[in-house]
């Protein structure tokens, strides 16, 4: 085994991730305030959540609205048992599943618009 004499022979190879990443300056990253739970990284979260909860509010209202006169209506005709079947039944149904699909389609757009958000660009 030979040693060598010369120090500029000798190389020393250091792998492994950088212990400290350095920010450009101007440029941030609102995937890593999520993560580090920093009060901006809330502000986006609420946000989101605070779409999400309008979403549903208006979801909510507009059944109210819809269901809500129906007992109403079938109070004031009292002999019209087929009549309520037939709206509980059929007339509900459409409304319903549209107003479900809307709330899907929403619900989804503002999540992909969040994530957008916190993507990398």
């Amino acid at each position: 085994m030979t040693v060598p004499q010369d120090h500029t022979e000798r190389r020393v190879v250091v792998t492994g991730p950088p212990r400290r990443a350095h920010r450009a300056s101007g440029y941030y990253r609102p995937r890593t305030e999520i993560d580090e739970q920093t009060t901006l990284g809330h502000t986006y979260v609420r946000s989101l959540m605070r779409t999400q909860l309008r979403a549903a509010l208006t979801v909510f209202a507009i059944l109210g609205l819809l269901v809500g006169p129906l007992p109403l209506l079938f109070a004031a005709m009292p002999d019209a048992r087929r009549l309520e079947w037939a709206v509980l039944g059929f007339g509900l149904y459409a409304p319903l599943v549209l107003l479900a699909r809307w709330y899907v389609r929403r619900a989804e757009r503002n999540e992909r618009d969040f994530v957008r958000l916190v993507e990398d660009r």
